[in-house]
């Protein structure tokens, strides 16, 4: 089933947020009903009630009475792994050996914005980039999780395009968190399909897509990922208490902007799209951020 939390009624003084199930027909409103939100759904273990509370509910809204949010509005954490696809290392030129352990950076919520909302290009720089990737939202917590056990604590999957400035990511010798951290430089969604709906077969053989105005830039799947989704898991796990709610973006394949030559970044007006199978579409327009 399809969860997302969104903002009924555009912003308008009598908007609220709140989270559901999304069907061909329209939103079901399950937030006041189970007097609850969706990260406290998925700790509280409520993931089961929730679908079959959805299953017997007519709609309340239709889609294009919403506006989305990020799936999981208040993350603990937000993982970010890099250059995790076969061959991404060789984009880099940089003569380096393939990793042993995975890349690993840290994102804030209000970095990331909901399906259909704008990403912000910066005043700072032109640098603006796509990175499309899955991400696996952790349902049930843990640490030292083995890789046998690592799906089981898997609540579903979403969507993110990891918008990064990339003149920003060289400002210092060890870290990279400036320039993937821009407020409302990336996207998160439309939504989280459960766990229920994959496959360790499906996990382990996904495609993404990531278009610009149409065009296909990024193409590959997670059969080439040198850290697979349950090592992840399993080697993340070790040092952080993984939490419900907690987000882990999974590394993007080749073809961002910066690998073209000349670079091809994003500019006021570029349409992204990142499409995961089994998942949706995630989509955003771009445009200039505006300084007061």
């Amino acid at each position: 089933m399809r969860f997302l939390s969104f903002m009924n009624g555009h912003h308008s003084a009598q908007s609220h947020s709140s989270w559901g199930a999304i069907t061909e027909q329209g939103i079901i409103d399950l937030g006041g009903r189970m007097k609850c939100d969706f990260k406290q759904a998925i700790s509280s273990g409520r993931l089961n009630e929730a679908q079959e509370l959805a299953s017997g509910l007519s709609p309340d809204v239709n889609t294009d009475e919403i506006t989305y949010l990020p799936p999981v509005a208040n993350p603990e954490k937000i993982a970010c792994i890099g250059v995790n696809y076969a061959n991404r290392n060789a984009e880099y030129k940089d003569g380096s050996k393939e990793a042993k352990f995975p890349s690993l950076f840290m994102r804030t919520p209000d970095s990331l914005v909901g399906h259909g909302h704008h990403l912000l290009r910066p005043p700072e720089s032109d640098q603006l980039d796509y990175e499309g990737e899955i991400v696996v939202i952790i349902g049930q917590g843990g640490r030292r999780i083995s890789e046998d056990n690592a799906y089981d604590h898997i609540a579903g999957l979403t969507i993110m395009n990891e918008g990064t400035i990339r003149d920003w990511l060289r400002h210092s010798k060890f870290n990279v968190t400036q320039g993937k951290n821009f407020y409302h430089s990336g996207s998160v969604g439309p939504w989280m399909v459960t766990a229920d709906e994959f496959t360790p077969a499906l996990y382990e053989d996904m495609t993404v897509r990531t278009r610009v105005n149409g065009e296909e830039r990024q193409h590959d799947t997670t059969n080439n990922m040198t850290f697979p989704i349950k090592y992840l898991i399993a080697y993340m796990s070790q040092f952080f208490n993984l939490k419900p709610g907690d987000m882990i973006a999974t590394g993007t394949p080749n073809g961002a902007g910066a690998r073209f030559e000349p670079p091809r970044y994003l500019k006021p007006g570029d349409v992204v799209e990142v499409e995961v199978e089994g998942v949706g579409i995630l989509s955003n327009e771009v445009i200039d951020e505006v300084v007061e």
